[in-house]
């Protein structure tokens, strides 16, 4: 039995290069921040990053001059506003023009399908109708050998690097994770490697007594990452909720570039690791983000419930 556990600083060291296409996936839940942030830590450059939902750690890889390119199907900070370094880039070419692939989240997990099965491409009904397919050169047209109508393929994803984030892991690397998981095993599969940084390493024993939440083996994982609130300032189901307030913070923010360059040259080029990053925004925060026991009990009204 192989002990995959390393540091963050090691894993991304050792299995990231400059120029490489990387995927930090998670859906609004278990996103790789801490791992995007020590991506930006050690300077990475030229990268394209494969990500459907877009959000602040997008931003921030823009702003720290890490990405050439973005592979995604949703462009926004989610409910807290908008991401002015993306827009930057996408809207002024400032400070250059960003290649941007974009699909519809039913192209993108498309194309974790087909990479994950080690397929060329994979058809996709829902383009039908869609001005997307005349806009992206990569969504293509091929005949129903069995005598449909023509269908619309879209290209496989297999990325250098695969980092997600997950509730747990055992050393070995058998992956746990509950709650919404998008698209996580899917692009775990597809990744040519495979990172994944999880909240808590776990006893073999524990994995084996719940073996319906493994989402990923061990077999292709290349290094399993302990960051405690890995994912700040997402959730992570039944530990920690999400942090609105940061989100909104961040989009009020990144208005001005200069301000962007300045956040991240304190919080990320000023700290060693996630854990130090953390102790600059402030434990404190963890305390109202924290999960708390909720009961079913049925309340008696005047003696009906």
């Amino acid at each position: 039995m192989v002990d995959k556990t390393a540091s963050l600083s090691e894993a991304v060291s050792t299995h990231l290069n400059d120029g490489d296409t990387v995927a930090l996936e998670g859906f609004g839940h278990l996103v790789p921040v801490a791992a995007a942030h020590e991506i930006i830590r050690q300077r990475f450059s030229g990268l394209t990053l494969a990500r459907m939902s877009c959000d602040v750690i997008v931003d921030q890889l823009l702003g720290a001059g890490c990405l050439q390119g973005l592979i995604s199907s949703f462009v926004a900070n989610s409910s807290a506003g908008s991401l002015y370094e993306l827009r930057r880039r996408v809207e002024h070419c400032d400070p250059e023009p960003l290649w941007f692939d974009e699909y519809s989240h039913g192209g993108m997990v498309a194309r974790y399908q087909a990479g994950a099965a080690k397929l060329p491409f994979q058809p996709i009904a829902s383009y039908r109708g869609s001005d997307l397919a005349k806009k992206n050169p990569r969504i293509r047209t091929v005949d129903d050998p069995y005598g449909g109508p023509s269908i619309h393929v879209v290209p496989a994803l297999n990325p250098d690097l695969t980092i997600v984030h997950a509730q747990r892991a055992d050393s070995q690397g058998n992956v746990q994770a509950w709650g919404m998981l998008g698209i996580q095993t899917e692009a775990a599969f597809a990744g040519r490697r495979l990172v994944v940084t999880v909240e808590e390493i776990v006893d073999e024993d524990i994995v084996r007594s719940d073996p319906n939440r493994t989402i990923i083996p061990a077999h292709i994982v290349d290094s399993v990452v302990p960051v405690p609130r890995g994912s700040h300032p997402h959730a992570v189901q039944g530990y920690y909720d999400r942090d609105d307030e940061f989100s909104r913070a961040w989009s009020t923010l990144a208005r001005e570039a200069s301000a962007v360059s300045a956040w991240l040259e304190e919080n990320i080029h000023g700290t060693a690791d996630h854990e130090e990053f953390l102790s600059r925004i402030g434990l404190d925060r963890f305390d109202r983000l924290s999960i708390r026991d909720t009961f079913s009990t049925p309340v008696n009204y005047g003696g009906r419930v």
